[in-house]
């Protein structure tokens, strides 16, 4: 997701740069394979308290507080925020061995409010998988503004003959990278984005998929 004008505002500050990343999201993960060999993965965003509560501020969602919005309001959350901009990629990165995966646009793309927190759900198609090889994964912002947690559970649809394994990242190298670049940020720079270095990867849980071959 990527934040309007006013959100951004709000989030970010020269000050705040310290407690970078400003959004925290719980990622599940679904792998989904087809009678014809075609894969796809499913992804869940549970966004956090705080952001969920500048979204409804931002848009004028559920301003009597009864933690439902009216069909009016869900039209303007999708239509506001689940349609990304064209220079988003999706936080979502898909290998088999050195190589990236292209993907394919998104579908089945929902924005859901459930007590006071926004859940963005879609599928992405991936391109020219090769059936024998083990899949790699990993849910990240490349300039680490958002922090995906993979939370949820990460399970495959389709196929019974497949194993999952959760690699986790090294949060202290991480973290000791962020400060390291982000000491070095200037703040002077009329770009906020600007101080966000490309760090995402190495905060990435990494999901590795093997299946037997077909």
């Amino acid at each position: 997701m990527r934040l309007s004008p006013f959100l951004f505002a709000l989030a970010v500050s020269p000050a705040s740069l310290a407690a970078h990343p400003h959004v925290f999201v719980e990622a599940a993960v679904r792998v989904i394979y087809d009678e014809a060999g075609d894969v796809a993965v499913h992804l869940d965003w549970r966004y956090d308290e705080f952001f969920s509560l500048l979204v409804t501020s931002d848009l004028g969602l559920d301003m009597d507080g009864d933690m439902v919005l009216t069909a009016a309001e869900q039209k303007r959350l999708e239509t506001e925020i689940a349609a990304w901009p064209p220079d988003f990629a999706g936080d979502l990165e898909v290998m088999q061995g050195d190589t990236v995966l292209p993907l394919g646009e998104k579908y089945a793309h929902s924005m859901v409010y459930e007590d006071g927190i926004f859940t963005e759900r879609h599928t992405r198609p991936v391109d020219d998988v090769t059936p024998a090889a083990p899949l790699r994964i990993r849910v990240y912002d490349p300039a680490f503004y958002t922090a995906y947690d993979l939370t949820g559970p990460v399970t495959v649809e389709g196929r019974d003959d497949c194993t999952v394994e959760i690699i986790r990242a090294d949060l202290d190298a991480a973290y000791a990278l962020a400060e390291s670049l982000t000491g070095e940020a200037d703040l002077s720079n009329d770009d906020p984005l600007a101080y966000f270095p490309a760090i995402g990867d190495a905060f990435a849980d990494t999901i590795e998929i093997t299946c037997a071959g077909r």
